[in-house]
């Protein structure tokens, strides 16, 4: 993430990385499969999924979700809360980080299902769990534009309010903390 934010994600090559970690280029794609893989790999997902596991299964799930989300995030240093905005504004103005990210969104509907499913004491492959994973990914990608396009907005206080309207059923009259 450093060299991509130093020199740009198209100027970064996968020598260059290697390089900086002291690995050889073939030894990067025993754990990348490529570039842009290494930004789109995220260390929070399973600490969140920890902690969405340490919640009562009778929770609402998207509620669930948040609460893992809030105590995740409430124990992330001040780099950490600065190189997820930088990670979120590389993704949102890099063409070639867009498209993967837009390409892979099927996938990543599969693995947050295949995630929650279990979870929820439902089949991974259930047409529900389906649906509430494609809902979750459009309100964090929602939030993700928001975040990107205010740089000094509260990214958690989004992501939370995202998923707090998923929660409400998405009304259209819904206002961020204002409880039904």
């Amino acid at each position: 993430m450093r060299l991509f934010l130093e020199r740009g994600f198209e100027a970064t090559t996968i020598e260059d990385i290697a390089e900086a970690v002291e690995i050889s280029p073939s030894t990067f794609f025993n754990y990348f499969p490529s570039k842009e893989d290494v930004v789109f790999e995220d260390e929070l997902d399973p600490l969140i999924l920890a902690a969405f596991d340490a919640l009562p299964d009778e929770t609402n799930p998207v509620r669930r979700l948040r609460m893992a989300m809030q105590t995740v995030f409430a124990r992330m240093t001040p780099e950490q809360h600065r190189m997820m905005r930088e990670r979120m504004q590389l993704m949102a103005v890099t063409p070639e980080l867009r498209g993967a990210m837009l390409s892979q969104f099927a996938g990543i509907v599969d693995q947050i299902a295949h995630l929650l499913g279990p979870r929820l004491g439902r089949d991974r492959d259930d047409f529900a769990v389906h649906n509430l994973a494609g809902a979750v990914l459009g309100v964090l990608l929602s939030a993700m534009l928001a975040i990107v396009d205010n740089p000094k907005v509260d990214m958690f206080k989004v992501v939370d309010d995202s998923l707090a309207h998923l929660e409400a059923g998405l009304p259209l009259d819904w206002t961020p903390g204002k409880r039904r």
